[in-house]
């Protein structure tokens, strides 16, 4: 009877140590899924790489997270130094631009709208609603693989995850059909603990902290000395006119294209404003090659380098909208 004991009892250790052996995803999403919830307040740090063709665009990022429903996200172009900001608070959802003292607000369901790749909360929404994600143990962790959701990129279907042992996620790379990497964020640090000062998502006190930083180092705005193309085109669509207004300080540039599928593109000198200005809008948050841009079914807008565009037609798609606008180079080319 002693040795039959003994012998069930090897056997059920030998058990547990072949079960412990395994690894079980959905468990350990559900735990990623279980820690975030519980968190009050965290603080991402990550590099943002946007590729396009051969061409990538960096940006620095901050993502702030404060229970509940408290979004700040900072970002950095590491070409040309300029900042955005996208701030969701129980007002709404803003994007300040601080070189131009200027933010436009939306009632946006934005950040649960799309798949966010700098947002913990929204990569781990990823793996938890994929059905048919997969794991790979690695010797440092875990990498996954789950679809995406962005609504207006239909390029980009599927991501990569690297998390390690702790269950800190450590990279997001967001891929197309192809595996060409169209996105990609290294996380290089995260505070699970972050605590925030009472105003830290008020509009009024970041675009303050925001203008004082610019004032300090104060630029002249971008100069608008000739139009800039883009260098997509849909088939049978053709520039048909172009006409500049001068503008104190500055210029208007209204280009015409005519054709099967007639758009017309508005590129402005952006100007930074006396006064804190709100601008009541419409529309997706799209963040992009573009920078952060404001997407509906009929037009595209964006600033960059202090040069604002847009990009209006009621008769191509949001897709081919956002096609075209991709397209526009930042530095001016020939026709």
């Amino acid at each position: 009877m002693k040795r039959f004991l003994a012998f069930i009892l090897i056997v059920f250790s030998i058990f547990l140590i072949t079960g412990c052996g395994k690894v079980d995803k959905n468990s350990i999403i559900k735990k990623m899924n279980n820690d975030i919830n519980k968190i009050k307040g965290y603080q991402v740090e990550a590099e943002l790489e946007l590729i396009s063709g051969d061409d990538s665009y960096k940006y620095d990022v901050i993502v702030s997270y404060k229970k509940k429903d408290n979004y700040r996200v900072a970002l950095m172009n590491k070409n040309n130094n300029h900042e955005q900001i996208i701030l969701k608070n129980k007002s709404g959802v803003y994007i300040l631009t601080p070189d131009l003292n200027k933010s436009f607000k939306f009632q946006s369901n934005w950040p649960y709208n799309n798949s966010q790749g700098y947002m913990m909360h929204s990569v781990i929404k990823d793996l938890k609603n994929d059905p048919k994600v997969k794991m790979k143990k690695t010797k440092d962790g875990y990498v996954f693989t789950s679809k995406v959701n962005y609504k207006n990129n239909a390029n980009l279907t599927h991501q990569n995850v690297v998390v390690d042992k702790d269950l800190n996620i450590k990279s997001v790379t967001v891929l197309d059909d192809d595996e060409n990497a169209q996105m990609k964020i290294k996380y290089k640090s995260i505070d699970k603990n972050a605590k925030f000062k009472d105003n830290y998502f008020v509009l009024e006190e970041n675009m303050k902290m925001s203008s004082d930083k610019n004032e300090d180092d104060e630029e002249e705005s971008a100069s608008l000395n000739e139009a800039v193309y883009p260098m997509y085109l849909p088939e049978g669509t053709y520039l048909d006119k172009e006409k500049v207004v001068d503008l104190d300080g500055g210029a208007r540039v209204i280009l015409t294209f005519s054709g099967e599928k007639p758009f017309m593109l508005i590129e402005e000198t952006a100007y930074r404003e006396d006064e804190f200005e709100i601008v009541p809008t419409s529309g997706d948050i799209e963040m992009d090659t573009l920078g952060v841009a404001i997407v509906d079914d009929t037009s595209v807008n964006w600033v960059n380098d202090d040069i604002e565009y847009y990009l209006v037609s009621s008769n191509l798609s949001k897709t081919e909208l956002l096609q075209v606008a991709r397209s526009i180079s930042s530095m001016p080319i020939s026709k």
